[in-house]
């Protein structure tokens, strides 16, 4: 994908994000889940694996915590976290902010000559919109890290249920601006000199990623959830000397505790 077609799907995520917000907010607040000061969704433990696409990096394993759940005004969704705030259309808008894995270190002997990239730090306002046709996630980020840059996502997630498994199937877009995609993917000339990489300047990236979870009850008020996605590099990311992946897969598994 061309920088200005990354360009314009961008805009288009972003007016997607601000019809959104402007439109749900002429629909009745009758629609709206209520708040109450009690813990309601899954939380616990997960196993987390995200595939690395830079050179001389193996895939990130941690051990964290696990949470999709609500508690009054404050909100867990895996790795966002936030506060809702006035009610909008079918949910609330938020202020948000993520937990992210995409920095990496410079301490291989593939990418010696770099400089550390550090992880961002994504903070900025959303919705979770919970409608009769499935949900959407939109998200507008601002790295408050080193890159300074731009991340607006948007995802729908249906559901369909087959016995006591429930599937959601997700889509969604993922747009970087130049200063985000550059900060991680780009090589400036004087890292070109020591690293021997050549000189690369990434522009703005559009990254379509589809998704699956999956809820397994396991008796009682226990879960079993999984999540698997993967993402389809942009040609800017893609074409950096620092990349040797076209997609990016990641996922979690957890054991939950079902709140009511």
């Amino acid at each position: 994908m061309n920088s200005s077609g990354s360009s314009f799907i961008g805009f288009s995520v972003a007016g997607s994000l601000g019809t959104a917000l402007f439109l749900s907010s002429f629909l009745t607040h009758s629609q709206v889940a209520p708040l109450t000061d009690k813990l309601v969704g899954d939380a616990g433990g997960a196993v987390y694996l995200t595939q690395s696409v830079v050179r001389g990096k193996s895939t990130d394993t941690s051990v964290l915590p696990y949470g999709f759940i609500d508690y009054g005004r404050m909100f867990a969704r895996v790795d966002t976290l936030g506060v809702k705030t006035v009610a909008l259309g079918y949910g609330y808008l938020e202020l948000a902010g993520r937990l992210s894995q995409d920095g990496w270190r410079a301490n291989t002997p593939v990418l010696a000559g770099l400089t550390d990239r550090k992880t961002s730090i994504p903070l900025g306002i959303g919705t979770f919109q919970e409608t009769p046709y499935g949900a959407f996630f939109l998200n507008a980020f601002v790295d408050a890290n080193k890159s300074h840059g731009t991340l607006l996502e948007a995802t729908y997630a249906a559901q369909f249920r087959l016995g006591n498994w429930s599937f959601y199937p997700q889509f969604g877009l993922e747009y970087r601006n130049v200063k985000y995609t550059n900060y991680f993917y780009g090589v400036s000339p004087a890292e070109s000199v020591t690293s021997g990489y050549a000189a690369y300047s990434a522009t703005a990236s559009t990254t379509p990623v589809l998704g699956l979870a999956l809820d397994v009850p396991l008796g009682g008020p226990w879960m079993i959830n999984l999540q698997l996605r993967r993402k389809w590099l942009d040609s800017t990311v893609q074409n950096s000397p620092l990349v040797n992946k076209k997609t990016q897969d990641s996922g979690f598994m957890a054991l939950a505790y079902r709140f009511n």
